[in-house]
């Protein structure tokens, strides 16, 4: 009797782990070009660094990731940061600007750009904490504001960038590989750390579940909130100058365009629930890597440019629909009503 229940409960946890959606999407976008155009798995070697559309993905979804990384931390804790593309605007035009305008070496200019970005991000933490604005408003506020303060810093003009330090960001290679994804992966692996050898990430799942209840347990929600939305500022900032770095130039009206929506897409995709609590960095991590394959993919298939987003969404609309437990259950319900009539 238990030999026969095993199969139904593995495939019950299987369907049930979030992280099956995502990569059930990438496995469709890997079939596609698979039939479609085999040569885009095709990877080179040039000059010691590795080139192709599979390194592609992850070189140019590097700054994504790096917003949907603290994008999860904010939703985690029940709220949502829609300034993270204002956030990296004003992080590139920060740093391109001291760099190439104020004679500011790298090593001085970064920090300091960090701090700034960090500052924007604990601003929108206090708008929520101690001002009591909703998430949603509060973000929007430097939303609409960030970008105007980008065009302030460079003057409302497209800042190049020939410092070879601060190009090799955006550029460079170790190993081969992008210097753009060797920091993901240690920005990565710092926060996993964090999270799961430390009580951090079971305090970021209280407040999210239950901000109230924490409060009783002895949770300073309110501290942990900026702590939080700091976090997410740095990391859109950073995504902000790896993004002027990889093209040699911040244009304020383009750095960040729509990433906010995109960092939202791969957080939620990666099976975090947009209500607080339960969170998986790498289930973000892997909602961007869909997202820029998918892009990707729509590019070489010829699909312009102003048309992709329409497949692209809905694409992540049924990835997301997928993750509902009441959507699966309705379509089992409706499969189940067919075949009995049949």
């Amino acid at each position: 009797m238990s030999e026969a229940a095993e199969p139904t409960v593995s495939k019950k946890s299987l369907r049930d782990n979030p992280l099956v959606w995502p990569l059930a999407g990438l496995a469709l976008v890997i079939a596609f070009n698979l039939v479609t155009g085999p040569e885009f798995f095709s990877v080179s070697v040039r000059d010691g660094h590795l080139y192709g559309n599979l390194v592609d993905i992850f070189s140019q979804g590097a700054r994504v990731m790096l917003l949907a990384l603290g994008m999860t931390l904010v939703i985690a804790t029940g709220g949502v940061d829609l300034s993270v593309g204002a956030v990296m605007a004003i992080g590139g035009a920060l740093c391109a600007t001291l760099v190439t305008n104020m004679g500011y070496g790298l090593y001085a200019a970064l920090p300091i750009t960090l701090l700034v970005v960090g500052a924007l991000g604990f601003f929108n933490g206090a708008m929520v904490v101690v001002g009591k604005i909703q998430p949603i408003i509060a973000t929007l506020i430097l939303m609409v504001a960030g970008r105007g303060v980008a065009l302030l810093i460079t003057d409302s003009d497209v800042v190049k960038i020939q410092n070879e330090a601060f190009l090799y960001l955006g550029k460079g290679y170790i190993l081969g590989v992008p210097f753009s994804l060797w920091l993901v992966a240690a920005v990565f692996v710092v926060m996993a750390i964090l999270i799961r050898k430390t009580a951090l990430g079971l305090l970021i799942e209280a407040v999210g579940d239950n901000e109230h209840a924490s409060r009783f347990s002895g949770i300073e929600a309110g501290r942990l909130k900026l702590i939080v939305y700091a976090v997410c500022g740095v990391l859109a900032g950073m995504a902000g100058v790896l993004d002027a770095a990889s093209v040699s130039a911040a244009d304020p009206m383009r750095v960040g365009e729509l990433k906010e929506l995109d960092a939202i897409f791969a957080v939620v995709i990666g099976g975090t629930a947009l209500t607080g609590g339960r969170f998986l960095l790498f289930g973000s991590i892997l909602g961007a890597i869909l997202l820029q394959a998918l892009t990707l993919t729509l590019y070489n298939a010829g699909v312009p440019a102003a048309v992709a987003p329409v497949p692209k969404a809905i694409v992540i609309v049924g990835v997301c629909l997928l993750q509902s437990d009441r959507f699966r259950k309705q379509i089992s319900n409706i499969i189940k009503i067919g075949g009995k009539a049949s």
